[in-house]
Formats: structure tokens, C-alpha cells, sequence
């Protein structure tokens, strides 16, 4: 059972216990009486948003429920940052933020708040849109953005029944990416090699998307794991006074099985 609101701020000092009210205070003070928050522009804090929510991220990946809760008030700060400086310049206020937000996840929810129809998100989003890619935004990291692409086509029913189509699907690249390698390996054309692994990343992340699985995530433990395993490598020719970069190849890869099968174990 989670813990209730007055059990979490129990664990708070009297100092470190303010409300949201409290925090908008805070920024619209900052705004009035401190130099460097007073000349920021929505322009200006574009590289710290993207920075905060990164670290968020990082937070969940640790598990660290303080580091979290710290990360997320950075974040917070930037969506009190950007919305002060609206009301200053008579844009919109904080207020209709929180009605924006309200509005849109009553809208994606009329089964609990209006005609009791449950609906898909997406296909409801497509009956605003004239094109695929919307409103969609340009920054997002290619995995994530191939994974809501195909989210949206989707929701106008262009999608697979279940992972087999997808399954084939990235069979059939595979292939075609290996008919631009010769028979040594080499690359015949960069150009059409570049073309075909991209179809073939596409074509991954859409057969992630129906097994239920992020690409990004997924990718993201890959990187974890392949750092631990290469890590413990190099320990172990360190502690067998090796030296790592100056083993054969298959030195390496004896170490590698080693490490693999110690964690199998």
C-alpha cells in the first residue's frame, strides 16, 4: 500500500515543507529580484529542460526514490520558469496550464469522464491530425520517435495483427541489408547499406512496439549490460595481469564467455 501524503511529509523537515504555492511564489520572485533568472527567455532555457529531464530519467534508472524526488522538482522549476514568463508577457497564466492538462486527460479518458466509451488514445488523436507526423516534435531520440510514428499509423489501423508480421518483417531486412555486403564482409554501396539498416531499425522498433517492449528501453538495458560484461573484462585481465587492449581477439572473447557464464550462474 503507498504511503500517504502525511507519512511522506512526516519524513520532511519544517524547512523543507511547501506547497506548489509556495514554489510559484518562489520563481516569481526570482524573476523580480534575481539578475540571472530575471534575463531568461523561453529561447534561453530550452537547453535546461531537455538537461532536467534527462536526469529524471537517470533517477528512475538508480532507484533512488530522494534523488527522484529532487530531479523531479528541477523539472518542476522549468515548467514554473516558462509559465511565470508567459504571464508577464500576458500569454497565459499558471492557471490555465493546470486547465490545459486537466481538459486534454479528461478528453483521453471518456470512459471515466464522459460517454463511458472507452477509446484508444491514438485514434482519437488521428481525427485532429491531416498528417502522420503532426505536432509530433522533431527533437525526440530517432528510437522513440520511429516508436510513436508507428504508434500513430496504428491508430488509423496501418499496423500488424500481432509480432509475426513484424517478426518477418525485420527477417526480410536482414536480408536485404546483406545483399550490399560482398562475400568478405565489405560494404559494396554505403549509401544503400545506410538506407537498408535503417529500414531494418525501423522495422525493430515496430516489432518492439508489438511485443509490448520500448526500443529505447530496450536498447537502454542492452547498453547497461554490455557495459557491465565489458567491465568485468577488463577487471578480470587486470587482476590476471593482462592487459586488455593487447589481447588477441580470441583472448577476448574467452573473457567474454567467462564473464557470461559467471553471470549464468
Amino acid at each position: 500500500m503507498p504511503p500517504s501524503h502525511a507519512q511522506l511529509t512526516d519524513q520532511l523537515s519544517d524547512a523543507d515543507r511547501h506547497t506548489l504555492d509556495d514554489a510559484l511564489a518562489l520563481m516569481r520572485d526570482l524573476r523580480a529580484r534575481c539578475e540571472w533568472d530575471a534575463a531568461q527567455t523561453h529561447q534561453s532555457l530550452r537547453p535546461y529542460l531537455t538537461e532536467e529531464a534527462a536526469e529524471v530519467d537517470d533517477a528512475i534508472a538508480e532507484g533512488i526514490d530522494a534523488t527522484l524526488r529532487d530531479e523531479l522538482g528541477d523539472v518542476l522549476l522549468q515548467v514554473l520558469f516558462h509559465a511565470v514568463i508567459a504571464e508577464e508577457r500576458g500569454a497565459f497564466a499558471i492557471s490555465d496550464v493546470a486547465g490545459a492538462l486537466v481538459t486534454k486527460m479528461r478528453a483521453r479518458h471518456p470512459h471515466l469522464y464522459g460517454d463511458g466509451v472507452r477509446r484508444e488514445w491514438e485514434s482519437m488523436k488521428a481525427q485532429t491530425r491531416r498528417f502522420i507526423d503532426d505536432g509530433l516534435a522533431t527533437g525526440l531520440p530517432a528510437l522513440h520517435r520511429a516508436h510513436r510514428l508507428q504508434d500513430r499509423a496504428a491508430g488509423v489501423g496501418f499496423d500488424w495483427p500481432d509480432t509475426r508480421g513484424p517478426m518477418e518483417k525485420v527477417r526480410e531486412e536482414v536480408s536485404e541489408v546483406s545483399e550490399w555486403l560482398d562475400d568478405n564482409g565489405a560494404v559494396r554501396d554505403a549509401t544503400k547499406v545506410e538506407s537498408e539498416l535503417g529500414d531494418l531499425l525501423f522495422a525493430v522498433v515496430n516489432l518492439c512496439r508489438k511485443a509490448g517492449v520500448h526500443a529505447g528501453l530496450a536498447l537502454d538495458g542492452a547498453n547497461h549490460k554490455f557495459t557491465r560484461r565489458f567491465r568485468h573484462m577488463e577487471e578480470l585481465a587486470e587482476s590476471r595481469g593482462l592487459v586488455f587492449r593487447e589481447l588477441s581477439l580470441e583472448q577476448q572473447d574467452a573473457l567474454w564467455d567467462e564473464v557470461k557464464r559467471g553471470e549464468q550462474k
